[in-house]
């Protein structure tokens, strides 16, 4: 038997915590097992519960994401953080992964997408919203002039490539091209491998300086 993730949110806002903890309920060998409403309380909580994971928002009052990121991890090493964040936010994308985050995510995304980040987490890789890839890409790529690679994408690799630039989800993708999201998710394994990258985020970088998308 699998064990049970337990998870804590720490949102200043009631409804939306509220409403995260029901969908997140809902979900196999998932367990809400805290919440708090700032940093501070979150902290707090830490002395008595042992969660897996942590949905921190990132504005609140009392103490934000960030500072209680930091805090919490000095401590717990292995407790893993997944920032969530309204648009408009994005500049404290770079302050949460230095912190320690391992996610990044919008929160407008649906439940497929809080469950996938919960799992690319757990298997201990890092998750950030497609919404977020190309706010990511315009910020910390330094592209390169003279890029040499002797990778080969296929036409259905490059169209892939062109449309996670966009921002567009493995799903968004699937509908737009008329295949699979399985099929699509093939296609960026594929792609993660030739290109020795960790990741899509990896993959991106990539693709943009060595001029296969444009930005």
């Amino acid at each position: 038997m699998e064990d049970i993730i337990k998870i804590l949110t720490v949102d200043d806002h009631e409804i939306f915590r509220k409403g995260l903890n029901l969908i997140l309920n809902q979900m196999d060998k998932i367990e809400v097992i805290g919440e708090a409403s700032n940093g501070k309380e979150f902290l707090n909580l830490l002395n008595s519960h042992k969660p897996d994971i942590v949905f921190m928002d990132i504005r609140m009052p009392v103490m934000d994401g960030i500072e209680a990121t930091k805090l919490a991890i000095s401590k717990y090493p292995d407790i893993k953080i997944i920032a969530i964040s309204m648009f408009g936010e994005e500049e404290y994308l770079e302050n949460m992964i230095k912190s320690g985050a391992k996610g990044f995510l919008m929160k407008n995304i649906n439940r497929e997408e809080i469950e996938y980040a919960i799992m690319q987490v757990v298997a201990g890789n890092n998750y950030y919203s497609s919404q977020l890839l190309p706010y990511f890409t315009q910020k910390f790529i330094n592209t390169s002039n003279n890029s040499e690679n002797e990778t080969h994408f296929t036409k259905r690799e490059l169209e892939i490539l062109k449309l996670i630039t966009k921002g567009l989800s493995s799903k968004e993708i699937a509908s737009k091209l008329y295949i699979s999201k399985r099929t699509v998710d093939g296609h960026k394994a594929n792609m993660i491998l030739k290109t020795g990258s960790k990741n899509v985020i990896d993959l991106l970088i990539y693709a943009i300086k060595n001029k296969f998308v444009k930005i």
